[in-house]
């Protein structure tokens, strides 16, 4: 969202029960559409950056995740790449990225 948004929108990724490291295949996917994600740690999501966002976009954490009323949420039920090859990978990738254009759509009305 970051690189299509061209800045105009503040990302912020974390997870309900985040690994200790990128998925290297998910980097060597983000890569070959030249997002570097490969500096990028992985960060536990807290209740003070879900009540600091306007949108909130889960992937299947369920009640793991804190959910404030009044936000805008969206649960994208995606396929988890973790075990997965780059050829796998990158139809998850490809998935995310119709989300992403979806929702910046409604975002920068």
């Amino acid at each position: 969202m970051r690189e299509l948004s061209q800045g105009r929108v503040e990302v912020l990724s974390a997870g309900s029960a985040p690994k200790d490291s990128i998925n290297p295949i998910a980097i060597e996917a983000m890569a070959e559409c030249g997002i570097d994600i490969a500096n990028n740690v992985p960060k536990i999501l807290t209740n003070e950056a879900v009540q600091a966002s306007d949108a909130v976009v889960t992937m299947g954490c369920g009640d793991a995740c804190p959910f404030y009323p009044g936000k805008r949420y969206e649960d994208w039920v995606l396929e988890d790449p973790a075990g997965q090859g780059i050829e796998a990978v990158r139809i998850i990738r490809d998935e995310i990225e119709i989300r992403v254009k979806a929702l910046l759509s409604e975002l920068l009305k």
